[in-house]
């Protein structure tokens, strides 16, 4: 017998499926044996398939599809052969023009709703009339008994049900229903997911009524919240298909603590027979089948033990991972994590008897960076992850950044996900920059709302080439916003921090010798576009050097050379006394003496032995004392300078263009 069921609510109690008692399934060829009009009962034959009609099923007239007018017919119940319905829906009023005494219905004004099967009620219309067939959908009616209606009377047309004798049924299983949850809608019409009404299913626990249940108190229910313990469940033995892993055996002792003035476990590792705990003040190993047996002198034995999570032992010193386990990232036996609260980026080796401990990497050179970047209140999330093909740990720390709402006016083409298409602004805006996320956007103070994309390339203030997630509809409001960030990268071969980086990833990993990481909520296989390309936009790539050669003296930086490749630049040179430079393009090779001529009186490198060289121009205002020759000069003086160099990634996509170094030719300054 099939089940009868009703979800009429839904809440977060207890699931239950219910596979091995339904089976109502979509069944044809049933015939009706009673004749009625506006009915809610439908007679079928004796047929075995009876039992495969339930509540939920979709009803259809295979004989005459016209007669369940204006609406879904569903079946309520049913009780042997008698099958009770739902009734569709009324329709609309409108008036008629029709003479008296006749079974023709003309209506004054064309009504599409008014269909086949739609009983007819009103002044002198007996009871029992409905419409038979329609020789003009919409105007002109045929009714089945004369009926007596004035000129523009006001008719009243309901949906009903309309059935005879043998007519030829089907009813559609439940899978179409509706009252299905969505989950579960599609997946197979004979399993279907009810909710438990008992909280813990028991027989005699706490009963949850029909109805919107947002607040309910179980007399018998307790609850503990332990943010620093850890349980374990039965076993899975993949040799045999033994999964226990949903038991939790109160009879045994399978729950172990951390010291919960640590903070919560935000992360744990197995390693061999290790688990590591990192906790937001502590990082601990908790011992796996095994326990540690100390001797006088304090040095740790280990022996088998009864329990599987054994005893907890912490890694010296006072470090933990705050609240970012995101930061976490493995490369053999080093785990690489951060620690916002002490500032520091940390490196847990370990190796027989724990290894070597906790290290600080980011005292190799970055102390100060790592110190003040990880003190800011506005980061929002710290994603680590090992590049598996530079063999680097890379760190990226985002920050909630700045916003600018603007009232979208239209979009130029199509939006097509995944495309770059071109948005129009109402109104230009020069604070829109490529790189800017896009969000919708809610009400002024709000967070921002759905991500669609980011924008790629600034066609003018109020034009934008975006690379889209989904599509944005048109006259949005879009939230466009910079998310701050500063990713680096860790490289244990000369133990310091190599490079920034202009990616930030939400998450990233290596797999098979590949590095991988999400952005804006796609997934990008890093080293496979041009140099200096991330996420869809190109940047130039920068190399910052200071040169201090004797400290405590006042020198005359006159020239500077960079041994490496063509193509390199001085984007700015910046002494101690503020002086600056004028910056100085690439060099480019000149085929014949007069374009040589021309280029000796540019400021651009000139080649010489395989090194680049170019004269430095003071771009700095004369101050008072100061003598100045000619329309420049030459030379910036100060105890130190600071250089920054730039390739152009965009003219050189795919050539790799080396740095090995960069000087200075200097003279101490007469003052």
């Amino acid at each position: 017998m099939a089940a009868t069921l009703q979800v009429n609510y839904f809440n977060t109690f207890w699931l239950k499926k219910i596979k091995s008692i339904t089976d109502v399934e979509t069944v044809t060829g049933i015939i009706a044996t009673n004749t009625a009009v506006n009915t809610t009962q439908i007679d079928i034959t004796n047929t075995t398939s009876k039992t495969k009609i339930g509540a939920g099923q979709i009803v259809t007239n295979v004989t005459n599809v016209d007669s369940f007018a204006s609406g879904v017919v569903t079946v309520v119940g049913r009780s042997n052969l008698a099958v009770t319905v739902s009734t569709p829906a009324l329709s609309t009023t409108t008036n008629a023009n029709s003479a008296s005494a006749a079974s023709t219905l003309t209506l004054t004004t064309p009504n599409a709703n008014v269909i086949i099967g739609m009983e007819v009620s009103g002044t002198g219309v007996v009871a029992g009339t409905y419409i038979i067939a329609a020789p003009t959908p919409g105007s002109v009616f045929t009714l089945n008994q004369a009926a007596t209606i004035a000129l523009d009377e006001a008719l009243t047309y309901v949906s009903s049900i309309n059935i005879i004798a043998t007519d030829d049924l089907t009813f559609t299983g439940i899978a179409a229903d509706s009252g299905i949850p969505n989950e579960f809608v599609g997946v197979d019409a004979t399993d279907w997911y009810i909710e438990e009404a008992r909280i813990r299913g028991g027989y005699n626990n706490t009963s949850v009524d029909f109805g919107v249940k947002a607040y309910l108190v179980e007399d018998t229910f307790k609850q503990q919240h332990r943010i620093s313990s850890m349980i374990y469940s039965g076993i899975f033995n993949s040799r045999t298909g033994v999964n226990n892993t949903n038991q939790f055996s109160v009879a045994e002792n399978i729950t172990r603590s951390a010291d919960p003035a640590n903070g919560s476990i935000q992360r744990l590792y197995a390693e061999d027979t290790n688990l590591i705990i990192f906790q937001e003040d502590k990082v601990s190993r908790a011992l796996i089948d095994k326990d540690a047996i100390y001797s006088a002198e304090g040095s740790a034995l280990t022996t088998s033990g009864a329990q599987i999570i054994g005893q907890i032992i912490a890694y010296a010193g006072e470090y933990g991972i705050a609240t970012d386990p995101e930061s976490f990232a493995v490369y053999g036996n080093r785990k690489y994590f951060t620690d916002r609260k002490r500032g520091v980026v940390l490196r847990l080796s370990s190796g027989a008897g724990g290894g070597n401990g906790i290290t600080e990497v980011s005292s190799y050179g970055m102390h100060d960076f790592f110190r003040d970047s990880l003190a800011s209140t506005s980061i929002s999330k710290i994603v680590g992850g090992w590049d598996m093909h530079t063999k680097n740990y890379t760190i990226s720390i985002q920050e909630i950044g700045g916003a600018k709402n603007i009232q979208q006016y239209g979009l130029v083409d199509s939006p097509a996900p995944g495309t770059s298409v071109t948005i129009e602004i109402g109104s230009a805006n020069t604070d829109i920059k490529a790189g800017m996320y896009i969000f919708s956007y809610t009400a002024p103070g709000t967070s921002r709302g759905k991500f669609y994309g980011r924008v790629t390339s600034v066609t003018s203030s109020t034009l934008f080439v975006c690379d889209l997630v989904v599509l944005i509809p048109a006259n949005t409001n879009l939230y466009f916003q910079t998310l701050p960030f500063s990713t680096a990268t860790f490289d244990e071969g000369v133990l310091g921090w190599t490079s920034f980086l202009t990616y930030n990833p939400t998450y990233s990993l290596s797999l098979n010798n590949s590095f991988y990481t999400f952005g804006y909520g796609k997934l990008y296989q890093h080293y496979l576009g041009g140099y200096g390309e991330f996420y869809g936009l190109t940047d130039d790539s920068n190399v910052t050097i200071i040169l201090n050669s004797q400290p405590s003296v006042v020198k005359n930086f006159k020239t500077i050379n960079y041994e490496g490749a063509i193509g390199w630049e001085l984007e700015s040179m910046t002494a101690s006394s503020s002086d600056q430079t004028l910056p100085i393009t690439k060099y480019v090779f000149q085929s014949n003496l007069a374009n040589l001529e021309n280029q000796i009186w540019s400021n651009t490198f000139k080649r010489k032995e395989n090194k680049y060289f170019a004269n430095l121009i003071n771009n700095s205002p004369a101050t008072e004392g100061e003598i100045v020759w000619g329309a420049s000069s030459s030379g910036i003086k100060g105890f130190w300078s600071t250089v920054k160099m730039k390739l152009s990634n965009v003219t050189y996509p795919t050539t790799k263009k080396e740095l090995f170094s960069v000087s200075s030719d200097v003279v101490e300054s007469s003052y």
